[in-house]
């Protein structure tokens, strides 16, 4: 009888299958602990003839083989299968990944800021939430002067309604981050400042209410506008080209005095005259001017000892003539398909 369970067991394991290190360690458990199945055969070995011991002994110890190879056997399969295989995540996107590229604006903002640099202009960036103070006070902007309106933005706090000054704001433009740091270095200045703006705009292929700029500003003694037309003289023709011609239109900001805009031949054209750049030959890229002496003192600079010039361009105009891309709205769609095009820039 004895045999026959012996046996019987010997046919159970051969055909033992596991799909977890849990089962394999079931399995152990069932055949080879102290409770098992093995080692009960023991207590009843004790009863076995004497004539027959040796027989059945040599049974109980080829189960006793088997079952452990069986389990070391599962338990190798399984470290294979796990080895060879991989976790699936499908939240993950499909394979194989493709590589990606940068984003337009960040491949514009960077040759910009790069040829500023060559020209000596060190990197600051300020807070997008910024006071009224440094945002439009420290600029010339008074409080009830129409020019606020030009550059209409996003109040998060009004603070006090008898000083706007303390209205805290999402900054229209980089220019706070100018008044920041006039306010903290002195005199020679020679900084750009890139970075995130908003305007309450309504959004169009033209207009958004949120765009990049990259300002630049140079403070030091006997600062002249023909050092400033140089500078972006130089900055056009690296940018577009060695036969980029600019010129300079009188023009309104509140925090610069002589200002200009600032055009360039349309380098779609040559200069020739098309539709982009509406039959004139010209296309304005940039704001700039010196520096108003109010702005110099609001700041702790010394008007009468320094001057300086500032400018500022729209990341977004530059590469709609770099590119020729007609909606500005595509630079915000995150649209895949256009950022594709960019891959070889």
């Amino acid at each position: 009888m004895l045999l026959d369970k012996i046996e019987e067991l010997l046919k159970e394991v051969s055909t033992l299958t596991a799909k977890s290190a849990d089962d394999v360690e079931q399995l152990r458990l069932k055949y080879l602990s102290k409770k098992g199945e093995i080692n009960a055969l023991m207590g009843e070995f004790r009863n076995v003839a004497a004539e027959q011991k040796k027989a059945v002994g040599m049974k109980i110890n080829e189960l006793k083989q088997s079952a452990q190879n069986k389990i070391n056997e599962l338990k190798d399969q399984l470290e294979t299968s796990e080895a060879q295989s991989d976790d699936i995540d499908l939240t993950r996107t499909a394979y194989p990944i493709t590589l990606g590229t940068r984003h337009p604006l960040t491949l514009v903002k960077n040759e910009i800021i790069d040829i500023f640099a060559r020209m000596g202009f060190t990197l600051y960036q300020g807070p997008e939430i910024d006071d009224d103070q440094h945002v439009f006070t420290m600029l010339n902007f008074a409080a009830d002067h129409p020019a606020r309106d030009m550059q209409d933005t996003f109040f998060i706090e009004r603070s006090s309604t008898m000083d706007v000054t303390k209205n805290v704001l999402l900054r229209s433009h980089t220019s706070n981050d100018e008044a920041h740091y006039m306010s903290t270095h002195e005199p020679p200045i020679r900084v750009l400042c890139p970075g995130r703006v908003y305007r309450n705009e309504a959004i169009s292929a033209r207009a958004h209410c949120f765009f990049h700029q990259v300002e630049g500003l140079y403070v030091d003694k006997n600062v002249s506008f023909t050092d400033l037309k140089q500078v972006l003289l130089t900055f056009a023709r690296e940018m577009f080209g060695a036969d980029t011609k600019i010129r300079l239109r009188p023009s309104y900001f509140p925090f610069t005095e002589p200002s200009a805009e600032m055009d360039i031949s349309c380098n779609i054209c040559g200069g020739e005259g098309c539709g982009f750049c509406k039959h004139t030959g010209w296309v304005e890229i940039l704001g700039c001017g010196m520096v108003d002496p109010h702005d110099l003192e609001a700041c702790g600079i010394d008007s009468n000892v320094y001057t300086g010039y500032a400018f500022g361009m729209g990341v977004e105009r530059i590469a709609n003539l770099k590119y020729r891309v007609s909606d500005l709205r595509l630079f915000s769609e995150n649209d895949t398909r256009f950022l594709r095009e960019f891959e070889g820039a």
